[in-house]
């Protein structure tokens, strides 16, 4: 029986190529919402669910060359496009579940998250993941370049009560994981929550 990480794999996989030509203008968004990790330089950053790697080029200019940026993907079409766009320039790229990261405890300054977690099989399991690998005081963005009510009406789909990032529900989710939210903008124009590491 197919799992949701299959079907979601197979869904970005079939996706992959032309990503970006899909999406053109949201490099200036996404660089905002970077911007609100409060980044220096010779930190480290993840962007997890990274896709072909929209946010590793401003998460590179935030930290310097002295810092380290990820990206990690489930989806290998995904990390070549990203390949192919030359984001590989700007981090490591690599191969990965979010709900089981390749990566120390606490060996990160900032999570950033674009369009994944309501893709996740367990929302909860993934915010503690991103916990455990985010150092006491890191911050974590999660991201869509348009907001929900937005995006829902492009999909011709309705916003549901139960969506992980309504904020009903959000920031609990935060708060049980070790998080605590600090940012909540479900605009029009964007979906931003930035949360803090608990210590």
């Amino acid at each position: 029986m197919e799992t949701e990480r299959e079907r979601v794999r197979e869904f970005f996989a079939a996706k992959a190529v032309g990503w970006e030509k899909r999406f053109p203008d949201d490099g200036p968004a996404y660089a905002a919402a970077v911007a609100e990790l409060g980044l220096r330089p010779g930190q480290s950053a993840l962007d997890v669910g990274c896709g072909t790697g929209r946010a590793l080029p401003p998460l590179r200019a935030a930290v310097g060359p002295a810092g380290t940026v990820v990206g990690a993907d489930l989806t290998p079409e995904m990390l070549h496009e990203a390949t192919v766009l030359g984001r590989h320039r700007a981090g490591s790229l690599i191969e990965a579940d979010s709900a089981r990261l390749p990566l120390r405890d606490a060996c990160l300054d900032a999570v950033f998250a674009a369009g994944l977690l309501h893709h996740l099989p367990d929302a909860a399991a993934g915010l503690r993941e991103f916990a455990r690998v985010t150092r006491p005081g890191g911050r974590l963005a999660l991201f869509h370049p348009i907001g929900r009510a937005a995006l829902a009406a492009r999909r011709g789909h309705e916003l549901h009560e139960d969506d992980v990032r309504a904020k009903p529900n959000l920031p609990r989710l935060l708060t049980d994981a070790g998080w605590e939210l600090t940012v909540y903008d479900d605009s029009e124009d964007r979906y931003l929550s930035v949360a803090t590491r608990l210590n």
